[in-house]
C-alpha cells in the first residue's frame, strides 16, 4: 500500500505543453505514472508524449476519469488551475509553482475542504510512491520500494535523505514533498496521520525546517496518537533571524519557529531528531534493531 498515490492512479498534467510540463510529463511517464491527459487553454486536440491534451480539466475528466492532477502552471494562473481541476471533481492536486500569494492559498485551502480535495504544495516537489507511480519533479533514482514513509518541507533535502535511507536498504512507502510555502495546502499532522494508518508504512521521516510552527504541531500529534517511530531532522540551526534560508517560509519570525525550538518540542514527544542528515538512516536502523530485540 502507500498513501495518496498508488499505481494506478489516473493522472492529468495542467500545463503539459510548457517546457516544465513536457519535460516532466515524459519522466513520470517512464516512470509508470498512469497519465491519462493533459490540459492547456486553447490547444485542445494536441498530444504531448501520446497523451491527449484538453482545453479544460472538466473536458479532460469526463473523456478520461482523471482523479488526480499535478499543475506546473506559471504563479498568475496557477490558483485558478487548481480552482478548475478541484471544481472539476479532482481528489488530489499537486501544485509545483513558487510564488502563489499566501492569501490565494487560503483561500484555496477553505475551498478543499468544501469539495473533500487536497493539495499538495504549493511550492512541492511533489509525491512518489517507490515502484508504483510518480506525481512531481523529484529525481526517481534514489528512490526504493520499502516501508518507510518520508514527510518534508525541503525538496533537496529530501533526495539527499532518501538516498542514504535507500543505500542503507532502507525503501520508502511514499515520499511526500508538503512544500516550501508560509501556508501550505496540506501539513505534517493530516500526513502523519495517514502514515499511520498504512499497514505498509512501519516507520516514519520528518524532514522539518525554520519557520512556521508546522513541526511543533507534528510533535502534539505524535505525541498524542502516533503508534509507529518516528525520526526527524531539522535544518536551519545556524539560520539568523528574519533572514530567509530558501523558502519563502523558512525563516525565524516569530515564536517557536528556530530550528532548536522545533527539536526540543519533537523530542519531548519521544522523536529521536538526527544532528546531520546521515544520521537519519542510522536511527531508523537503531530503532529496527532496538524493536528486534525486544
Amino acid at each position: 500500500m502507500s498513501i495518496l498515490l498508488q499505481a494506478g492512479t489516473r493522472v492529468l498534467v495542467q500545463g503539459i505543453t510548457g517546457r516544465e510540463g513536457r519535460f516532466h510529463t515524459e519522466n513520470m511517464l517512464a516512470y509508470g505514472t498512469a497519465i491519462v491527459a493533459g490540459v492547456t487553454p486553447g490547444r485542445g486536440g494536441e498530444w504531448v508524449h501520446g497523451v491527449p491534451v484538453f482545453d479544460s480539466v472538466r473536458e479532460a475528466v469526463e473523456a478520461t476519469g482523471a482523479e488526480a492532477a499535478i499543475s506546473f502552471v506559471p504563479a498568475r494562473f496557477a490558483t485558478d488551475a487548481v480552482f478548475e481541476a478541484v471544481s472539476a471533481g479532482i481528489g488530489l492536486v499537486v501544485s509545483v509553482t513558487e510564488g502563489i500569494p499566501v492569501r490565494d492559498v487560503v483561500r484555496l485551502r477553505a475551498f478543499l475542504r468544501q469539495h473533500n480535495a487536497r493539495l499538495i504544495g504549493p511550492n512541492s516537489p511533489g509525491i512518489i510512491s517507490p515502484g508504483q507511480a510518480k506525481l512531481g519533479i523529484m529525481p526517481s533514482q534514489v528512490h526504493s520500494r520499502g516501508r518507510v514513509g518520508v514527510l518534508s518541507r525541503s525538496s533537496t533535502l529530501t533526495y539527499e535523505i532518501v538516498a542514504g535511507l535507500t543505500a542503507a536498504g532502507l525503501g520508502q512507502s511514499t515520499v511526500v514533498g508538503v512544500g516550501g510555502d508560509y501556508v501550505l495546502g496540506t501539513g505534517f499532522v493530516e500526513l502523519l496521520e495517514m502514515f499511520n494508518d498504512d499497514p505498509d508504512t512501519e516507520q516514519v521521516v520528518l524532514i522539518g525546517e525554520i519557520g512556521g510552527v508546522e513541526e511543533q504541531l507534528a510533535a502534539a500529534f505524535i505525541g498524542s496518537r502516533m503508534t509507529k517511530p518516528v525520526v526527524a531532522y531539522v535544518a536551519g540551526s545556524s539560520a539568523p533571524p528574519r533572514q530567509r534560508i530558501g523558502h519563502p517560509g523558512a525563516m525565524v519570525d516569530m515564536e517557536g519557529s528556530s530550528a532548536q525550538e522545533k527539536i526540543e518540542a519533537l523530542q519531548a514527544a519521544g522523536v529521536r531528531v538526527a544532528q546531520h542528515p546521515a544520521q537519519v538512516a542510522e536511527l531508523l536502523l537503531g530503532q529496527v534493531d532496538r524493536d528486534e530485540h525486544r
